[in-house]
């Protein structure tokens, strides 16, 4: 190249577009962007609720995509001020395992939230995993705390979710008997779709009854599913995920550039 010809100007890259899921969707350029975005969303729906009702009713998933995300809740100090005090702690689904095996959903959230966050011990709430009945005594005790709430308002704040594979979310896989449920709020749920352990689950009528569902989906292994989930005629039987539908409040999917399906990229730089 000539010393006088200008040099060639890299293409810019495209910027994450986000796939046509149903719901406001939330793209960044990669995991910690995201958890920034989803972190500052978390600490405003708390702070919001507790000033409106006193409490901030929050349900928790478990698996690796979120616990950056806990870790930054807790150790940064932008988020000092979240209100744990006020913050009342559920979990999402839970294997029917002990506490301290690693495959327990609380026993990760127990140590990087329950035990550096100040939330009093009465308002951190595990799953009876070891009682037979556990399904139907989560169910009351979700009823007895959000009861406390006036008429109108006795529902879940903000659900974390995630997304697995096979398009399940919380412990609702595809064709299970936990997918029929609507009468109590948490049930038990087995079966050939279901990855073992046998699992405890909330349903979908308290999932989609929440004030605020976040569904976190990140890297290339969400990519192939997310676009499954955006074709027509796919059912919610097939993919659960499909079943998140809030009546009366928000569904936000939150993404990073590796989850976006590659079509969807392109579309922008076109």
């Amino acid at each position: 190249m000539s010393p006088d010809q200008p040099p060639i100007p890299f293409a810019p890259e495209s910027s994450p577009t986000a796939p046509p899921l149903r719901g406001e969707v939330i793209v960044r350029e990669d995991a910690d962007d995201v958890i920034d975005e989803l972190a500052d969303d978390m600490l405003a729906q708390a702070k919001a609720c507790v000033k409106e009702f006193g409490t901030f009713q929050l349900a928790l998933s478990g698996g690796n995509s979120p616990m950056p995300l806990y870790r930054r809740l807790i150790l940064d100090p932008a988020y000092r001020l979240f209100p744990w005090a006020n913050t009342h702690l559920w979990i999402v689904d839970e294997r029917i395992v002990p506490f301290d095996d690693d495959r327990s959903n609380w026993g990760h959230i127990k140590e990087l939230i329950v035990e550096h966050s100040g939330i009093p011990h009465a308002s951190a709430h595990p799953m009876q995993v070891d009682d037979p009945d556990g399904a139907r005594l989560y169910s009351e005790a979700l009823h007895r705390v959000l009861g406390n709430r006036p008429e109108g308002h006795r529902r879940l704040d903000m659900i974390l979710l995630g997304m697995g594979p096979d398009g399940h979310t919380a412990s609702l896989f595809p064709h299970s008997p936990a997918q029929s449920e609507c009468a109590l709020w948490c049930t038990t749920n087995a079966g050939p779709t279901v990855v073992p352990p046998d699992r405890m689950t909330m349903t979908y009528p308290l999932i989609n009854a929440a004030r605020m569902v976040a569904v976190l989906a990140l890297g290339e292994g969400k990519r192939a599913m997310l676009h499954t989930i955006t074709q027509p005629d796919v059912s919610w039987c097939d993919y659960p995920i499909l079943g998140i539908n809030p009546v009366a409040g928000s569904l936000r999917w939150y993404l990073d550039r590796a989850a976006c399906p590659t079509n969807a990229i392109a579309q922008k730089s076109e």
